[in-house]
């Protein structure tokens, strides 16, 4: 019996024919990119999407290094010439890393042990000889065995040998050691305490001073909040199987141990030793190995499941909708330091900047007015991008009011998430960008940028720094970042890349280029000009063909030579349309938009060897809506007039909000008090949730009801139900302390908060006030 092939599995895992495993990883083993296949090789993939592949494509590199350390481990295993058949079979039917670990163990080169000192004192036929046989005396049998060369001076000193030895044997087999992780995996309870003395300074993680839960259903954001606690010295914890408060009771993976080594308790002269060894298999071999263990695991699955929420998180913000090409005025709030301002053009660029005084403690209004308005008509502003950091609400405000007092303008204000701007501004990037502008000034410009083209501008700040994960500081830090780099990438890729005014940040993030052809790119655009022709990209130097290949479908001409490179119609498919055109007499220009006759055109006539049907009407959907932008209509939210801090809020206010952050407990809502609050699952729709996701995605405009307001601890719980009842009673329920977030108060810098800071407890408690009353 064998293992599956890679192939096979993976087919099985991702439920996909094996043909289309094989053709994806071929395309990936040639360098192809994952938005390259999914966009241009849907053909040879069978339609796979982006996420199908960037889970075959992290699964295959899972599987080979598993082959590549399976035959590894054989070859040690060989060389030592202990290599059995049974054991080659087992290793070769090995099914995870584990395991093969686990086969490994009693061949791997490890420090000199104590079972080894005993074999070495000549105590392992002692250790048989009692194991084989329990109606033999120990200390009759290890009287044989006393060795003062290897100081094995009394019976004691060479029965604890043969304990030694047995014990390192049963903590070696694979086969026990899975059946007590299955067992462990089901029952075990992971008990967490606060360590003694911590009390006060730990408060924030008071909802697991004594907390017991099965290990089997500790959700991931708890279980980060556990091993923050840890780590910060405030909790301890552990695996139990019984009482977690009786410490001495004897664990069911002591039977577990017995029953496997075939141990049993009849009475016999040597059971009573042997019951011994077991136990010391269990509480100093396996229970701290083990826990140790299944802990990593936990917090493995806690962290691709962070991971997966900042991702979800970061892909919406990135695909938020732009407000496209006008002029807009970027504002940076601030009190002491004032309001730093800078303007930019319909294409990005800096025309003017300055600082204004409007907030405490200046409070130069009238100045700061003339200022404005003054640069509002200058350059024809038609959108304010107002920062929703520090003095946001007071710096809406003087906007608003300068607004109502010359109603001839024609000019929007828009609150703008800046969370990643101070990064940005601060970074080497900004400054060779902007080498004669303060830091602060940048800023301003970078929130102006972001809200013409998100995409555009969030491309140069770090992804896990835009701030819109749960414990992105807790997680492992190079998953996270080839994460959100993949993410990252899909999403430049599907909206496309204008090549005549992207900046090489975000061309670094197209299909098949790095940071250095970008580079190429841009130095190029600037001696040469602007591109006329896709073609022209094999004039960059060190752009090769296989480069051009992976890229040339994202990247965009306007207005260029060929109609065709507006659009994402691969340029290995012109051929294919101008056919089209040829058959129907029409110049290729004439079709694009023409979608009656697209609609009308037969996809399956124009098929070929290189072009199949799935390509062909990618192809007629592209020229239909050339260049679309799969991003929604721009919209945005009008925060309520009055409410500027979590201290106006009252229950029972309707308010509109954008959605800043999605976990798999609720929705995170931005009401303009500086404070998000909390949506939470349950008080998210009329029916019942079981992914937030499916409701509301980040940048979502959504409607919510104040439910609860506790501005002492600075959570606001919200509902979506409108129709919902205000919990009077103050209640915050267990659950809801248990499964309380942290949050950053809107506009802070990224710390690492303690777990216990955020608004579950007000949206827990509406929730279970609705469920009484039904």
């Amino acid at each position: 019996m064998t293992l599956p092939s890679i192939t096979q599995r993976l087919a099985t895992e991702l439920n996909i024919r094996p043909q289309q495993v094989d053709a994806t990883v071929a395309l990936l083993d040639e360098g192809a990119t994952v938005p390259f296949i999914a966009r241009y090789r849907k053909e040879v993939t069978g339609a796979l999407d982006d996420s199908q592949l960037r889970t075959l494509e992290e699964r295959l590199g899972y599987l080979r290094d598993m082959e590549d350390r399976r035959a590894s481990v054989i070859k040690s295993i060989e060389e030592q010439g202990k290599l059995t058949d049974e054991l080659k079979q087992a290793l070769l039917t090995a099914d995870t890393k584990t395991r093969i670990e686990d086969l490994y163990l009693p061949y791997k080169k490890k420090r000199r042990t104590k079972g080894q000192m005993a074999i070495e004192a000549g105590l392992e036929p002692l250790a048989d000889a009692l194991f084989g046989n329990p109606d033999l005396n120990p200390e009759t049998e290890a009287e044989k065995f006393l060795n003062t060369e290897h100081s094995i001076g009394d019976t004691k000193a060479a029965l604890d040998g043969a304990k030694y030895i047995l014990m390192e044997r049963f903590a070696e087999n694979a086969d026990l050691l899975a059946a007590l992780r299955r067992f462990l995996k089901q029952e075990a309870t992971l008990s967490v305490r606060v360590v003694p003395g911590k009390e006060k300074e730990g408060e924030k993680f008071a909802d697991y001073f004594e907390h017991d839960e099965p290990l089997k259903s500790v959700p991931g954001h708890r279980a980060l909040a556990i091993l923050r606690g840890r780590n910060e010295g405030i909790l301890t914890f552990s695996l139990v199987t019984g009482d977690p408060d009786d410490k001495l009771a004897a664990s069911p993976c002591e039977a577990i141990i017995a029953e496997h080594s075939g141990i049993k308790n009849e009475g016999r002269a040597a059971d009573r030793w042997l019951a011994e060894v077991v136990k010391w298999t269990w509480r100093i071999k396996l229970l701290t190995s083990l826990e140790t263990e299944l802990i990593g695991q936990l917090r493995e699955q806690a962290e691709e499941g962070a991971i997966k929420v900042f991702a979800d998180n970061l892909k919406d913000l990135l695909l938020a909708a732009p407000a496209g090409p006008k002029v807009t005025i970027g504002l940076d709030p601030g009190l002491r330091t004032g309001v730093k301002v800078a303007v930019v053009d319909k294409t990005g660029k800096v025309v003017d900047h300055c600082a204004i005084f409007p907030t405490p403690p200046q409070n130069r209004i009238a100045e700061s007015e003339a200022v404005l308005l003054a640069l509002i008509q200058k350059h024809n502003a038609e959108l304010i991008a107002i920062g929703n950091g520090t003095a946001s609400r007071e710096t809406d405000k003087f906007v608003g009011d300068l607004l109502k007092k010359h109603k001839d303008l024609n000019v929007q204000k828009i609150m703008v998430n800046e969370a990643g701007a101070s990064v940005y501004s601060a970074s080497e990037l900004a400054a060779k960008e902007f080498p004669d502008l303060d830091v602060t000034i940048r800023g301003a410009v970078s929130i102006a940028r972001r809200l013409q083209d998100p995409l555009a501008e969030l491309v140069k700040i770090e992804p896990k720094s835009i701030g819109v994960g749960q414990y992105q500081h807790d997680v492992n830090q190079s998953q996270l970042a080839r994460t959100l780099d993949a993410v990252v990438e899909d999403c430049v890729n599907s909206v496309g890349v204008d090549l005549n005014t992207a900046s090489a940040p975000l061309l670094t993030r197209v299909s098949g280029l790095n940071a250095t052809l970008a580079n190429n790119i841009v130095a190029f655009r600037d001696v040469n000009g602007a591109f006329t022709s896709r073609k022209d990209l094999a004039k960059v130097p060190r752009l090769g063909d296989k480069t051009f290949e992976q890229a040339a479908g994202f990247l965009r001409i306007m207005d260029g030579k060929n109609p065709l490179d507006a659009s994402g119609v691969h340029p290995e498919s012109y051929p294919v349309v101008e056919r089209i055109a040829h058959e129907f007499s029409r110049d290729v220009s004439s079709l694009i938009g023409d979608s009656a006759f697209l609609k009308s055109v037969n996809a399956g006539q124009f098929t070929d060897e290189s072009t199949g049907e799935l390509t062909l009407k990618d192809i007629l959907s592209e020229l239909e809506k050339p260049g679309r932008d799969p991003r929604p209509e721009f919209r945005f939210a009008e925060y309520k007039e009055g409410v500027e801090d979590i201290k106006d809020l009252k229950p029972g206010m309707i308010l509109e909000g954008a959605i800043t952050n999605v976990a798999a407990f609720g929705a995170f809502v931005d009401i303009g008090v500086h404070q998000d609050g909390l949506v939470h699952i349950s008080a998210l729709a009329d029916h019942f949730v079981k992914d937030p996701r499916d409701v509301v995605k980040a940048g979502d405009i959504v409607k919510v009801k104040v439910m609860e307001v506790d501005v002492s601890r600075k959570r606001i719980g919200l509902s979506m139900r409108l129709g919902d009842d205000i919990n009077a009673s103050g209640d915050t329920g267990n659950r809801a302390a248990k499964d309380r977030p942290q949050r950053q108060p809107r506009g802070s810098k990224p710390t690492q908060q303690p777990a216990g800071n955020g608004a579950m407890a007000g949206a827990f408690a509406a929730a279970f006030a609705n469920a009484r009353k039904k």
